[in-house]
């Protein structure tokens, strides 16, 4: 697909790397491209399966990995079957402090040690497409950083076990390869909706979610909603794929298409991840937040202003009022997006002396706008286009350009202004 595009995540059954490469083809990526991409891995002992079946009603397309019988090994990895039950039972990473083994199909594995370094010199030797070896490399970084930081040693010394390791790479560059022929250019992750038990293993009962589930969470702002459902919902490379995401879904946007890929365990609400390619609307609603300040320096308020500025606010003014007893005051009003209305609530109480904020939603038209550069005989000035409901349009001088233009060439910022939108 050529249209560049962007992906909604929905992660209310959690999210893994299987669950998600299901998805991706799911909405339009092929499996030829899949396999072909893969077969450049100089990385064997696999085979890759893809089906339709029906869960909880839904036709959806299922990815599984299907890993060649290894030498038996000595050791066990055991699960807790009760408590703990993985989307893909053999996805297991751990820094070079532990060794974990695992059963998979009734069968032990030993497992052969790869390093991040190996990892990565297996992803150069592929010649994967420039935007494939980026996000694999991202994915499998963000795991790497967080297993290091759980188990106490450097990311580059942390060991991805032979088993977890084939899975590892097949989900990981699967998803890359599928989100590059998809066209995807933006990801947005919803809530990760995490369950609870525990993992047993040798060195002791882990609690779900994992903890290099937690270290990516915590690396990359994701959100985790806890829930009661007994098991482990978000793998570490379930958790590096959400890593991808740039912000959580907008609050206004149309479906182009969706997508919908199994997972492995059996909930009693649809074991689903569910990805959109979506069109983002212009955004309009806003939160408009105020508070009535009489006790309060300017100084104060001028540094509250350039805080919640630098935190993400759309807009923050001030406008002279009267207070109780006739007090002058100043009314603080701060509009902002609701995703940051906690952080502007924060930023007002503890740089200011109010004790109450109000906030109401907004409503607003937007002109559809974009920023374009123009050359004039004083220099290059930039300037924002607007486009009006009727189609025309009209141009307005970035200040900054203007005040630049202005100082170089010594006339007023008048002129440089007049000089700049006559040429737009």
């Amino acid at each position: 697909m050529s249209d560049k595009n962007t992906l909604y995540l929905e992660c209310r059954s959690g999210i893994s790397g299987d669950m998600t490469v299901a998805a991706l083809l799911d909405l339009g990526a092929t499996e030829e491209n899949l396999r072909r991409t893969l077969a450049k891995l100089p990385v064997g002992g696999y085979e890759i399966k893809v089906q339709r079946l029906i869960k909880n009603g839904l036709e959806v397309c299922d990815f599984d990995v299907i890993l060649e019988e290894e030498a038996e090994h000595s050791h066990e990895h055991v699960h807790d079957t009760e408590a703990h039950e993985d989307h893909h039972s053999h996805e297991h990473i751990h820094g070079d402090s532990q060794e974990h083994h695992h059963s998979h199909g009734g069968h032990a594995h030993a497992h052969i040690h790869r390093t991040w370094r190996d990892i990565e010199e297996i992803l150069e030797a592929a010649d994967l497409k420039p935007r494939v070896l980026e996000l694999s490399r991202q994915m499998f970084r963000s795991v790497a950083e967080a297993e290091g930081k759980a188990h106490g040693c450097p990311p580059e010394k942390v060991h991805f076990h032979e088993v977890g390791a084939v899975d590892s790479i097949v989900d990981i560059v699967g998803t890359a390869a599928c989100l590059e022929e998809l066209g995807v250019e933006k990801v947005l992750v919803s809530d990760l909706w995490e369950g609870s038990g525990h993992v047993r293993c040798q060195h002791g009962v882990l609690p779900v979610p994992v903890p290099a589930v937690l270290e990516i969470a915590a690396a990359h702002h994701l959100t985790l909603r806890l829930t009661e459902q007994q098991g482990e919902m978000v793998t570490p490379t379930g958790a590096a794929i959400a890593a991808l995401s740039e912000g959580q879904r907008p609050s206004r946007f149309r479906v182009k298409k969706v997508g919908l890929g199994a997972g492995k365990k059996e909930f009693p609400k649809a074991n689903i991840l569910r990805a959109m390619l979506i069109e983002e609307e212009p955004e309009g609603d806003l939160w408009l937040l105020e508070t009535n300040i009489d006790d309060c320096t300017g100084e104060t308020l001028g540094y509250a202003m350039e805080c919640l500025l630098e935190a993400g606010a759309r807009d923050a003014f001030f406008t002279p009022v009267y207070m109780k007893k006739n007090r002058p005051a100043y009314k603080l009003s701060v509009l902002c997006d609701e995703e940051h209305i906690r952080e502007m609530d924060d930023i007002l109480f503890r740089e200011t002396t109010t004790i109450g904020v109000r906030r109401c939603r907004v409503e607003r038209d937007i002109l559809e706008r974009r920023l374009a550069e123009v050359e004039t005989p004083l220099g290059t000035a930039k300037v924002k286009v607007c486009t009006l409901p009727d189609g025309g349009e009209v141009f307005y001088p970035e200040y900054e350009s203007v005040r630049e233009l202005a100082r170089k060439s010594g006339k007023s910022y008048r002129e440089v202004y007049r000089a700049v939108k006559e040429k737009a």
